[in-house]
């Protein structure tokens, strides 16, 4: 199946340097996306986190995460819900990847990829692959009520200048920053930081 078309309407187009950012992981820990710097990057940007449609698609991304990392590759959920939301949405989900909380100031970093609804006030739901130079080198604006699936993210990566499927190496593994995040971690994390 081909991928779908990049989607220029609103969000960052191919070619674009991809602006950094810090943002909240859990309570008390975040992550940048200059930390990822020298392997690819995929952004789920995404409306909220107890929503069917965001529900399915984040499931979706987890269950192929071990293919994003036979590419080196390390994904990146965000949305404007908090880290205590976004706490108890991996660990119900079961998710194995970060929640990034673009809550404060709501949505800047959505505003900065053009992946933001003014009118409903959350991400949209754009996904963005990221070179190891910090190059996005694919962005796709999925309509709001539909999944995108991950042929288009697969095929980016296929792309890539290394354009393999390489065999993961020790010094390919996730960033321990990123695979530190996974749910139940998120979770125990964010019980322990609670007041």
């Amino acid at each position: 199946m081909a991928a779908p078309e990049a989607s220029h309407d609103s969000v960052l187009d191919p070619g674009t340097r991809a602006p950094d950012f810090t943002l909240h992981s859990t309570p008390d820990q975040t992550l940048s996306l200059s930390e990822l710097r020298g392997r690819p990057v995929i952004l789920a940007f995404y409306p909220a986190d107890w929503s069917p449609v965001c529900g399915d698609e984040m499931a979706l991304f987890n269950e192929i995460l071990p293919e994003f990392h036979q590419y080196g590759a390390e994904l990146l959920g965000i949305s404007v819900d908090g880290v205590w939301c976004h706490a108890a949405f991996a660990r119900d989900r079961k998710l194995h990847f970060p929640l990034l909380a673009d809550f404060e100031p709501k949505g800047a970093v959505s505003k900065q990829y053009g992946a933001y609804r003014e009118q409903e006030g959350v991400s949209a739901r754009a996904l963005f692959v990221i070179d190891g130079d910090g190059i996005i080198q694919w962005s796709y604006l999925s309509p709001i009520g539909v999944n995108p699936g991950v042929d288009g993210v697969l095929n980016a990566l296929e792309s890539l200048p290394s354009g393999r499927k390489p065999a993961m190496a020790a010094h390919d593994a996730p960033h321990p920053a990123a695979a530190d995040h996974d749910g139940d971690r998120a979770h125990d994390r964010a019980q322990e930081a609670r007041p």
